[in-house]
């Protein structure tokens, strides 16, 4: 029986142990979820009169009703996803410097976003700089979030072979052409599943704005709330409900764009044709499909037979 690197492969014994354990936790999970529904039941969170609130177009359409607030959220988000790559390709730039004065502070400044919670960042943001709870939120996740995707794409051109680098000086690139011309391309499409992963991060940060006044969706959906169980309610419970599962639909759609990307990012690539006429050969440019090429049984690539266009 083969085994993998890290661990044996298991046997009968840790099958078995490995199934009831996860029948049992299975159990355990339908239980829990069986017994909160209940507790729901019995606390009136599924009468219709908890429900009835969201047939008023009010709720929806007004200037300060749910989609005004998704709105809001949407726009921070768009904006702070469009702000944090600037800036993380801004550092990731400036970390990889060969100047000592240009390197060793990025690098200072960029740890210190990084350890920062961004909710202090937008408080800290939102009194000294006056800003406006909506741009505090937007500038605070601009500013966590290219921190986190610089770091990223900095891995990235680290992770590539020195003769790319080599290649763009022995052809007369300044360092720096080599790096927006060579590296950060490549590093961008190495990098795009988990840049792409940390923008799914920064949608979800936006609920943060609660927390300092922005009017996103949280805030608007509380304000509702207060507003609605002063004519009878309690609908906190429904509201809430209903909020998570807008977040719930964004957050998998934005999943599912990543994991597709991931996947088109893993495919061989094919280059122009070569002078003969006939198509270059796919050529691998990514970890998975370098393992899938070496996989037992596959066939070896051949060389081209021409220089590519």
């Amino acid at each position: 029986m083969s085994g993998s690197v890290l661990f044996d492969a298991p046997g009968p014994n840790a099958i078995r142990r490995s199934r009831i354990l996860s029948i049992v936790f299975a159990v355990v999970a339908v239980a829990a979820l069986g017994l909160g529904a209940y507790q729901l039941w019995l606390g009136g969170a599924f009468y219709q009169d908890r429900w009835d609130i969201f047939g008023d177009p009010q709720l929806w359409f007004a200037a300060r009703g749910l989609l005004a607030g998704l709105g809001t959220t949407l726009s921070i988000a768009g904006i702070a996803a469009v702000g944090a790559m600037v800036l993380g390709v801004a550092l990731s730039i400036l970390r990889n410097a060969a100047t000592p004065w240009v390197r060793v502070p990025v690098t200072i400044v960029l740890e210190f976003f990084r350890g920062m919670p961004v909710l202090l960042m937008m408080l800290f943001i939102l009194i000294v700089f006056s800003t406006g709870a909506y741009w505090a939120v937007v500038w605070a996740l601009i500013v966590y979030n290219g921190a986190i995707i610089g770091e990223a794409l900095r891995a990235g051109m680290k992770s590539l072979p020195k003769g790319q680098r080599e290649s763009g000086l022995a052809i007369g690139l300044t360092p720096l052409r080599t790096t927006l011309l060579i590296e950060l391309p490549q590093s961008i499409r190495i990098m795009l599943p988990i840049v792409l992963a940390q923008l799914v991060v920064l949608l979800k940060d936006t609920s943060l704005g609660y927390i300092v006044g922005s009017p996103e969706m949280i805030r608007i959906g509380r304000q509702l709330v207060d507003f609605y169980d002063r004519q009878g309610g309690p609908y906190a419970l429904s509201m809430f409900f209903v909020m998570l599962a807008i977040y719930l639909a964004l957050n998998i759609g934005l999943s599912a764009i990543v994991r597709w990307v991931a996947k088109r990012v893993d495919r061989p690539r094919k280059g122009g044709p070569n002078l003969d006429g006939t198509e270059t050969q796919a050529v691998p440019v990514s970890t998975t499909a370098l393992r899938e090429q070496h996989a037992p049984g596959a066939e070896p690539r051949r060389p081209d037979s021409g220089l590519g266009a």
